[in-house]
């Protein structure tokens, strides 16, 4: 088995710390980065990487993340690695996977083939990326790369087990786009699925028909791959209450918390708990008791070993 050498862009050195004392013998990938006062950058691997395999953690949580992390990994083959494992937590735009109007770009689509054009090493181009949005996000990748999709499955059911503290809950989901997955995280758990009827009125709101389970004097947990601004999840929440729910808390794969969505769900007062992972760092930014984070370091160390 080659050396392996771990590296990570500028907002993801958290979780290359993290990867570092979980698995010691990984050598630490060192890089020189400036930045110009014309908005250039400059990127330098100070680390030998021939013959090593490389493991890259960035996500594309940005357009300037996303070119960082693309450099770094075209870096990393032209300095020699024998292969490259571009790990990211979240990967942006993941919900424009398709077009609905004409002329829409798939920026999905276009940041997979991005990461298509590097060149390929002689032991092969991995993307390992954590709770798509969609699935079928894999096949937008193209040519010598090899998409794996892992799943944050244990930690959304850890973390549901320890906000229920043994009492009864029913997991739910913000909409009927995530029922099936909550559905099968449910049947895990040994619990009942319910979801909300939206119907929309019009692009930027929806109205809530029916929900498909009873939740009378329940906890209900939501779970979502996403929370960005949090307005679909407040929605959801009050409809649950609504129906006779006891008490809301949440799950989330990724807290991107976009325009105050953080400070929007506290100042709500119906959610107890919001439980998010680390794949996105704007979640480590915020300080609240409200909110526990979970790290997916053993998920990533785990595919490796």
């Amino acid at each position: 088995m080659p050396h392996r050498i771990l590296f990570a862009t500028q907002r993801y050195q958290y979780l290359k710390d993290r990867l570092l004392s979980l698995v010691p013998e990984w050598e630490e990938g060192l890089l020189d980065i400036q930045d110009f006062p014309d908005g250039e950058h400059y990127h330098r691997i100070t680390s030998n990487v021939a013959n090593k395999e490389v493991i890259l953690v960035g996500g594309t949580i940005d357009d300037k993340e996303t070119l960082e992390l693309f450099d770094i990994a075209h870096g990393c083959i032209q300095e020699g690695a024998c292969a490259i494992n571009i790990v990211i937590p979240f990967f942006g735009y993941s919900t424009m996977e398709r077009a609905v109007k004409k002329g829409e770009i798939v920026k999905a689509k276009t940041r997979a083939m991005l990461f298509s054009a590097l060149p390929p090493t002689s032991s092969g181009n991995k993307v390992l990326m954590m709770d798509l949005h969609v699935d079928g996000i894999t096949y937008y990748f193209e040519s010598a790369i090899r998409p794996v999709h892992l799943y944050g499955k244990d930690l959304v059911k850890e973390a549901a087990l320890e906000i229920a503290a043994g009492r009864q809950f029913v997991l739910a989901s913000t909409d009927a786009g995530r029922a099936k997955w909550v559905e099968s995280l449910a049947n895990d758990l040994h619990v009942s699925a319910a979801f909300v009827f939206k119907k929309r009125l019009s692009g930027e709101e929806t109205h809530i028909t029916a929900i498909s389970a009873d939740v009378q004097d329940k906890l209900v947990i939501i779970y979502d791959d996403m929370i960005r601004t949090g307005g679909s999840l407040l929605h959801a929440a009050e409809a649950y209450l609504q129906a006779g729910a006891c008490e809301i808390a949440v799950i989330t794969t990724h807290g991107i918390f976009a325009g105050n969505g953080f400070d929007k769900i506290k100042k709500s007062g119906i959610i107890k708990r919001v439980v998010c992972t680390d794949t996105h760092p704007n979640a480590l930014a915020i300080n609240d008791e409200l909110l526990v984070i979970k790290s997916v370091d053993k998920i990533i160390a785990n595919y490796f070993n």
